[in-house]
């Protein structure tokens, strides 16, 4: 069986190279490059930001904590990013119209250049970080299916996806989602009843199972609540999802696409759960993070194996690729001009590419050091949301604002968030979540403030920006 799902994964990934090479036609600047000229219709955006949520963390992650002590629950962590993207289609018309590239420009011009730049390293090495949690989930299905070491495994997995992203930028990232977004779906809802059947029915997983891994809500409401909330704080402010509405055709676009997305992430959400479940009926002793891989090796026909471990790298490689392609261009756009270093027409891509590189080298790094992946994930959102939610935010949907509000919510939120995951999350409140409100308050309470003075400012540049010089210019 094994050469047949290895034929499968080999020509899937034939596809995706080749799609890529097809991408770098279609770029001609730096906007092709980074937003796909900003031409992505309903049903593309809605793919690609499927295809980018559901990673690791939502297969691979998702299998294995069902497999331990989240149980059928498990499936709340996909409908739980579901709902926080449905919760940010609020904001995606506001997205959209700032015109902007990168999340840190939004706040640089709204807050000056030290937001900026904080809310830039923040984002850039937290995409690093989820890039390697991508890398690492690939790692794992391609190390169970061909019986080579992990670090080789995150070795290969960490080349491929830096050299497809590397070619066509957001086009490639872009074309393969929408590809791999129905591989993903298709593949996993085909596996569970061939699972099922070979693992003797469902009342004879049932039988196996633990008492209480059937739990819909085993993980408690708080927690449900509580993911909830971190995902709309970390796909608003998240550059790799940010990305794909500044990539939208029209503002409506975006908010179609959005609703689209969170819908098709809540169909897909306790698949991966339910086949986590399976692998712990029949293989209670594994490693909680082969368990997908396991079942796809142990239980399932070569044909559908191939395509269900393909629909895994395809959550996984393309996470990775949105994660990375992002990183990049916050360094590209917000940190490298401040090294000294001039990005124009001419260069941007060039750099682009070399930025592409390198977080795909540093993140590949990482994952050789850290094979965690959920753990690393809430650890890589707490990093680039609890400081810059509430200043970006604000930035959207504030027509002025206190330029030193921003500043401080980021250095509060982000401290707050640290320290409160530092002291393992009191009360069983998220880190995220308590830095994120302590940057709130620290926000409002010098944005009233400011208010009061007469210090709040507008966009300094932008499609606002530019209405007022050239009301400026006409008196």
């Amino acid at each position: 069986m094994n050469a047949t799902v290895i034929t499968i994964m080999v020509v899937y990934m034939a596809v995706m190279v080749g799609i890529g090479l097809y991408a770098r036609t279609r770029i001609k600047d730096g906007t092709d490059y980074h937003l796909a000229g900003r031409r992505l219709g309903v049903f593309m955006m809605a793919g690609t930001l499927a295809a980018t949520e559901i990673g690791g963390g939502s297969s691979v992650g998702v299998a294995s904590k069902a497999y331990g002590d989240w149980g059928l629950s498990a499936g709340w962590y996909v409908v739980a990013a579901g709902i926080g993207i449905l919760l940010v289609s609020f904001v995606a018309p506001a997205m959209r119209r700032t015109m902007a590239v990168t999340v840190p420009e939004v706040i640089g011009r709204r807050y000056g250049p030290a937001a900026q730049t904080m809310s830039a390293v923040l984002g850039s090495v937290a995409l690093v970080a989820l890039t390697a949690v991508q890398i690492t989930a690939t790692a794992t299905i391609v190390s169970t299916l061909g019986g080579i070491s992990l670090a080789w495994s995150i070795v290969f997995t960490g080349i491929a996806v830096i050299f497809y992203t590397w070619i066509g930028g957001m086009w490639s990232v872009t074309l393969t989602d929408f590809v791999q977004f129905f591989l993903i779906v298709g593949g996993f809802a085909i596996a569970v009843p061939f699972a099922l059947h070979n693992a003797g029915g469902w009342d004879t997983v049932v039988a196996n199972l633990p008492e209480g891994q059937l739990g819909f809500t085993k993980i408690g409401w708080p927690t449900i609540i509580g993911l909830v909330v971190l995902y709309f704080m970390t796909f608003s402010t998240g550059q790799e999802a940010v990305q794909r509405y500044y990539s939208a055709r029209t503002p409506r676009t975006a908010v179609l696409g959005s609703v689209l997305c969170g819908l098709l992430m809540s169909v897909y959400a306790f698949i991966p759960a339910v086949l986590g479940l399976i692998a712990l009926a029949v293989y209670p002793d594994i490693d909680p993070n082969n368990a997908l891989a396991t079942v796809s090796v142990g239980l399932l026909p070569g044909l559908i194996a191939g395509l269900l471990l393909s629909a895994v790298v395809s959550a996984t490689l393309s996470s990775a690729s949105g994660n990375m392609l992002g990183s990049s261009t916050i360094f590209i756009k917000d940190l490298l001009p401040k090294l000294g270093t001039t990005v124009t027409a001419d260069n941007e891509i060039k750099y682009s590419r070399i930025g592409v590189v390198v977080v795909g080298v540093l993140a590949t790094l990482i994952s050789l050091w850290s094979q965690a992946i959920i753990p690393l994930l809430v650890f890589a959102f707490t990093m680039r949301s609890a400081g810059p939610f509430s200043a970006f935010l604000f930035a959207l949907i504030l027509k002025k604002t206190s330029r030193l509000a921003g500043v401080v919510s980021i250095i509060v939120g982000t401290v707050c968030g640290f320290a409160w995951e530092l002291a393992d999350e009191p009360f069983a409140v998220a880190a995220i979540i308590f830095g994120s409100v302590c940057g709130l308050a620290s926000f409002l309470v010098i944005h009233m403030i400011d208010a009061r003075r007469g210090k709040l400012v507008p966009d300094a540049y932008g499609p606002e920006a530019d209405k007022r010089r050239e009301s400026a210019a006409a008196l």
